[in-house]
């Protein structure tokens, strides 16, 4: 078992335009949205769609890529992380998000 690592592979749509953030430090980041589609047939044998959304993060080199040549709609695949993180609100409630962080990306449509 001390193979198994962290590692999250999708193909999917882009769901809205990403955004681009620069830090105080200088470090880029990239913020967007991810949809995978699950095919299958139902009991009446009707054809169904199930929807994943997925939040994805890219920094430095990654985030110049996804800022260039990533835009809605897009076909991509990724390779990354799961991360987790927490942090409070403006009415000070405590929030919990999970996202993967990419590590390779590859563009699928034109």
């Amino acid at each position: 078992m001390s193979t198994i690592k962290n590692r999250v592979q999708l193909i999917g749509n882009v769901g809205q335009e990403p955004t681009v953030t620069i830090l105080e430090d200088g470090k880029k980041l990239a913020r967007m949205s991810l949809a995978t589609n699950e095919h299958y047939s139902n009991v009446k044998g009707e054809k169904q769609t199930n929807t994943s959304w997925h939040n994805l993060v890219a920094w430095g080199k990654k985030a110049d890529i996804v800022e260039k040549y990533v835009t809605t709609g897009k076909e991509i695949a990724i390779e990354g992380k799961l991360t987790s993180r927490s942090y409070e609100d403006k009415e000070g409630v405590k929030r919990y998000v999970t996202e993967i962080t990419i590590s390779e990306i590859l563009l699928l449509s034109k």
